[in-house]
């Protein structure tokens, strides 16, 4: 039978080991929905309820899998769709595929139903390569590069394929002039190392100093026992970037968790009291929770040579891998004797954490929000892939979950766009079918697109081979982190009418759709609702009540915040006194140990 286009695709992408598509069918992408059905469903197509969610998924897929996500859709409004979920790729550095779908050939330029200008849509998300391809003889090419280009660069790239292009056969390019062959799908392995003499400057500069902290980010996550060697060596702390949260273990005394706007105190002081700062792997945009300029002498390694020397100026860079470069740079580094710096730093973490479980105890009206996420920590499995979405919860995923073992987290980091919880919880699901996914979701999100995507998780669950996928709603009736911002930022009280959301029953909707679900309205009821979600033989929604007026403001929080936080209260705010006290209450444990 005759090879069309869309059966060469599909071949093509088995010959790079693509065993999942993500994507939502339409007329624009009809041959090679068709070409799915010849080839018996190989690769699998996943279905989502919108291409923006088919998008997403990839990302999580890739992002858990460490290997290249593929999504698919349709011209037109399908292409626009995807784009949230590839920029999220490409703000994240995450290798994703797109292969979209386009007006016939015959059509384009004649203002056909859903022709748009795809190159000019696709152009900037997908910078690093883009191509529509016209005639046959391009695709090998094409394809390959495509995936070359994402797993070498990290980056999103995009295919265009017409539509009638797809149906026609398949030829490949011949030995002639002005055509252009390509190589067997491979996966060549680089591991790029920085000058001998640059890492020997670079261990001169980490052995002179006595306070020494670690930034590490998603870039040294297969460098976990070079960098607790490093540690362990220089007596540093290490502060952990959101996207690198699950590089090391919370239970290792000298790591501080995150670090940024949603980071913890002893992050914060880590970068205020060290005299020596080794960046590896991360390129954390703000500026301002780094030492101040001048205070500490750098070093960054990064794989990426123009992510060097943006967010500190570092004094000695090393572009390299960040496994190999550290293992080049350990036989050199001297033991520190002073251990005070070191005590120094555990006993803030310790402090920390304790701070946090009191935190997460403290009274609410009717669930403090802190407790949700404590309460998993303290009963999550070793192997659990955790995802969580952009807003208010976040913060609690950032400070209150405590990573250890063969964990797994991320989230939307860059672009930080909501939605992007429920759909990642599903590529990881397909990325580790054998473990358990937790995703940490608020109710603004989960209104978003993750209801919908509750229809996915319904629709594929009992192809994992463990079943448990837990998405729990911090449902507080606000789009809470917004809400937040306006008062710490901008000295407005929250607004109703932009910042109420409408009540929604999730635990029923999820039972409707074939799922489990529970509701949570007393904070003595979390511990065995997580207990029962967590050992469920299938997946289960936990819809959690709680309290919109816990601060997520950050304990390294700056006068002008808290300032304009009170002017936001004193305006007229409609919860003001209910926010001020909740809010003493959580600084209090903060700053008066007698509070604990």
């Amino acid at each position: 039978m005759t090879e069309t286009v869309g059966d060469y695709v599909l071949r093509r992408l088995r010959d790079w080991g693509v065993e999942l598509v993500f994507g939502y069918p339409g007329d624009g992408i009809n041959g090679l929905i068709s070409a799915f059905g010849e080839a018996d469903n190989q690769p699998k197509f996943v279905q989502s309820r919108h291409e923006e969610m088919s998008a997403f998924q990839a990302v999580g897929y890739a992002k858990f899998s460490g290997a290249v996500g593929v999504c698919m859709a349709t011209s037109g409004p399908g292409a626009i769709h995807l784009l949230n979920g590839l920029y999220d790729a490409k703000l994240d550095h995450v290798p994703v595929v797109a292969i979209v779908g386009q007006t016939a050939r015959s059509a384009m330029g004649g203002s056909y139903q859903q022709e748009i200008d795809l190159q000019a849509l696709l152009k900037d998300v997908a910078s690093e390569y883009l191509v529509e391809v016209n005639v046959a003889q391009q695709l090998p090419n094409a394809l390959d590069r495509a995936f070359r280009t994402a797993q070498s660069r990290r980056v999103p790239t995009a295919l265009i394929i017409p539509a009638d292009l797809q149906e026609q056969e398949y030829v490949p390019p011949q030995h002639a002039f002005k055509q252009v062959p390509s190589s067997p799908p491979s996966t060549p392995r680089t591991v790029p190392l920085p000058p001998e003499d640059e890492i020997a400057r670079a261990a001169e500069l980490i052995n002179a100093g006595n306070r020494v902290a670690i930034l590490a980010g998603q870039g040294a996550r297969n460098a976990t026992e070079e960098l607790m060697r490093v540690a362990d060596i220089t007596g540093a702390g290490v502060a952990k970037a959101l996207l690198g949260k699950d590089v090391l273990s919370d239970e290792l005394p000298y790591v501080t968790g995150a670090i940024g706007l949603l980071g913890t105190r002893p992050s914060y002081e880590l970068m205020r009291d060290c005299d020596t700062l080794l960046i590896v792997g991360s390129n954390l945009p703000y500026s301002q929770f780094f030492p101040d300029f001048g205070q500490a002498r750098a070093v960054q390694i990064d794989i990426d040579g123009s992510a060097i020397g943006m967010r500190y100026p570092t004094e000695v860079n090393l572009v390299g891998e960040a496994k190999a470069t550290l293992r080049s740079l350990l036989p050199l580094l001297e033991r520190k004797t002073d251990t005070s710096w070191r005590e120094t730093v555990e006993r803030n973490v310790a402090d920390w954490w304790a701070t946090l479980r009191d935190q997460a105890m403290l009274d609410a009206d009717p669930v403090n929000p802190m407790r949700v996420v404590h309460e998993l920590s303290e009963r999550i499995p070793e192997d659990a892939l955790v995802t969580a979405d952009s807003g208010s919860s976040t913060n609690w995923y950032a400070r209150n979950l405590r990573m250890r073992g063969r964990m797994r987290g991320s989230l939307s980091g860059t672009l930080a766009t909501m939605g992007a919880g429920v759909p990642y919880a599903i590529g990881a699901k397909f990325a580790y079918p054998d473990r358990p996914a937790v995703a940490l979701v608020g109710d603004g999100a989960m209104q978003m697109n993750g209801l919908t995507e509750l229809a996915t998780i319904a629709r594929y669950w009992r192809q994992w081979q463990d079943p448990r996928l837990v998405v729990c709603v911090f449902n507080n009736h606000d789009l809470n982190q917004v809400t937040w911002e306006l008062r710490a930022m901008g000295g407005a009280p929250k607004f109703e009418e932009s910042q109420s959301l409408p009540e929604v029953p999730y635990a029923e909707f999820a039972r409707l759709v074939g799922l489990d679900g529970m509701t949570v309205d007393d904070p003595t009821d979390l511990g065995r609702a997580w207990d029962a979600a967590l050992t469920a033989d299938r997946p289960t929604v936990l819809d959690v009540h709680c309290d919109p007026e816990l601060p997520p403001i950050p304990p390294h929080a700056t006068f002008d915040q808290v300032k304009s936080m009170t002017e936001a209260l004193l305006k007229g705010d409609p919860n003001a006194w209910h926010v001020l006290t909740q809010g003493v209450k959580t600084k209090a444990q903060e700053v008066l140990p007698s509070a604990r």
